[in-house]
């Protein structure tokens, strides 16, 4: 189906939206950077700005949903299945948390001061376009969250045998979430020089509690 010209144009400002915040922002914290800072460089109002984003907060919500996209993509062109997959979640926290730790930080805080999960932050077709603009049928992946992903690709692992004990997998799911988020936490409490060392031991401790 054509895109118009006034959604085409909304989503282009969207998607700019979020390239500026990822490169102003830097290893800042999401905080210290200003929406007024976001409006000055991608050259908009503040009103335009919160027409689509009704609070700042809703950007760290949509990287979120782009970033599960992404891991779905890379995931699935790798051709992975079962504990590689989560696997390789744990390993993509770490690297943006590498780029952007002011940001990752921002973004668990937000998720547990909320009374409940918030829904899902749109993500358009020609909003996916734009920003894959290299994969090829980028609107044929299914957008899943990182709790859904997790539980779906731990449930391959149980299919494969690669978890022994079989436990609920949704809850199993959380388990994971939890790790990977406590170990953004710990992380940055403990000022921990490589994410992705402390990520692997995490993710590999329970695996392999889950085996014993």
């Amino acid at each position: 189906m054509e895109v118009g010209v006034r959604e085409k144009k909304s989503a282009v400002l969207k998607v700019q939206i979020l390239k500026a915040t990822l490169e102003l922002i830097g290893k800042k914290a999401f905080k210290d950077l200003y929406v007024d800072q976001i409006c000055e460089k991608v050259k908009i109002s503040k009103v335009t700005f919160f027409k689509y984003f009704p609070q700042k907060e809703d950007i760290l919500l949509y990287y979120q949903r782009v970033w599960c996209l992404e891991n779905i993509v890379h995931i699935t062109q790798k051709k992975k299945e079962g504990l590689a997959r989560v696997r390789a979640l744990f390993d993509a926290m770490s690297v943006a948390y590498d780029k952007h730790p002011g940001l990752i930080l921002s973004l668990v805080s937000y998720l547990t001061s909320l009374s409940r999960p918030p829904a899902p932050f749109p993500l358009k077709p020609i909003e996916r376009q734009l920003l894959f603009t290299s994969v090829e049928n980028i609107n044929n992946y299914e957008l899943l969250s990182l709790p859904q992903m997790l539980e779906k690709y731990l449930l391959e692992a149980v299919f494969l045998s690669e978890i022994k004990n079989t436990r609920d997998t949704k809850e199993l799911s959380y388990l994971f979430l939890s790790s990977i988020y406590g170990t953004v936490i710990t992380a940055h409490l403990r000022q921990v020089d490589s994410l992705q060392i402390l990520m692997k031991r995490n993710v590999e401790a329970l695996i392999k509690g889950l085996n014993s």
